[in-house]
């Protein structure tokens, strides 16, 4: 029996505000086996934070592209949340993202 071939590592984008939760972020992209891009027309998956600047523009783009996008913030902003699921994206809060992130990269 032969070793089944390894999963190439995926590619994330990351739109955040916050440097250190991009910090958190990118450890939980890494420990999932993935990389963090800096080229979000080059990424296999994108993470955006529904209060950085530009997050609809990169959610349609990405959407536009066929790249999924888990978006995430505020759970007391349901309605950037509704918005984002309306553009296409998986929309969690931040309390759930960084499981989330883990999980898609499984």
């Amino acid at each position: 029996m032969t070793d089944p071939e390894p999963r190439p590592a995926r590619r994330v984008y990351l739109l955040t505000r916050d440097l250190l939760f991009r910090g958190k972020l990118g450890g939980a992209v890494e420990s999932g086996g993935g990389s963090v891009t800096r080229d979000a027309a080059a990424c296999d998956l994108a993470v955006v934070e529904l209060e950085a600047r530009g997050w609809e523009e990169c959610i349609r783009d990405a959407r536009t592209r066929g790249i999924p996008v888990l978006a995430f913030g505020s759970h007391m902003n349901a309605d950037l949340l509704r918005r984002a699921r309306e553009l296409g994206a998986e929309a969690v809060p931040n309390s759930r993202v960084e499981s989330r992130v883990a999980e898609l990269l499984q």
